[in-house]
């Protein structure tokens, strides 16, 4: 077994013991599910969180210059990436894109290290439909940074490689429902 699967298992066990529960649950979009996943549980673990950066690093593209997303969602696997990419001698800059403009300080929607000539990575822990995803690109390609990829942790429901793909986007996820065992939510 290769390194980088070695990884994934890991990354796949975590996942399955400590943030996918079962029961009856509202997600954000309002649908009711009979799982949810907090995947949150996993990307903040430190048993795995290196394994986590070390696959969300294998998938961004080598130009790529900044990865950020919608705060709380992105910024686990954002920031633990961004780390584990400089002690491997990949300087990635990292942000979050706040959920609305700030009115002090600074100012505008972008927090952290994001530069207007950026090529961006959009990051997420978990999608169903993938308007948070999308929602975090605008606002980076509003500020004059380049979109090249939305990645999350986690895609539960099968629809966010086509919204993004609409945009003029590239979708990727770590893991589908599929790969926890359970069928696609759909769009």
């Amino acid at each position: 077994m290769s390194a980088e699967a070695a990884a994934r298992a890991r990354v796949l066990a975590h996942l399955l013991e400590h943030s996918v529960r079962r029961g009856d649950f509202t997600l954000k979009s309002g649908r009711r599910s009979s799982w949810f996943i907090d995947a949150k549980q996993t990307i903040c673990a430190p048993e795995v969180m290196v394994d986590l950066a070390g696959l969300l690093l294998a998938r961004i593209p080598s130009d790529a210059t900044a990865l950020g997303g919608l705060t709380m969602g992105a910024d686990g696997a954002t920031f633990i990436t961004a780390g584990v990419a400089a002690t491997r001698g990949r300087l990635l800059r990292a942000f979050s894109v706040r959920k609305e403009v700030k009115d002090h300080g600074a100012g505008g929607r972008i927090a952290g290290r994001l530069l207007r000539d950026d090529v961006v990575v959009i990051t997420e822990d978990t999608v169903t439909r993938g308007t948070s995803l999308l929602e975090a690109a605008h606002v980076v390609r509003d500020y004059g940074a380049t979109v090249v990829l939305l990645l999350a942790v986690v895609d539960r429901g099968g629809s966010a490689a086509a919204l993004a793909q609409r945009e003029g986007w590239r979708f990727d996820a770590l893991f589908s429902a599929a790969d926890l065992g359970f069928d696609d939510e759909g769009a």
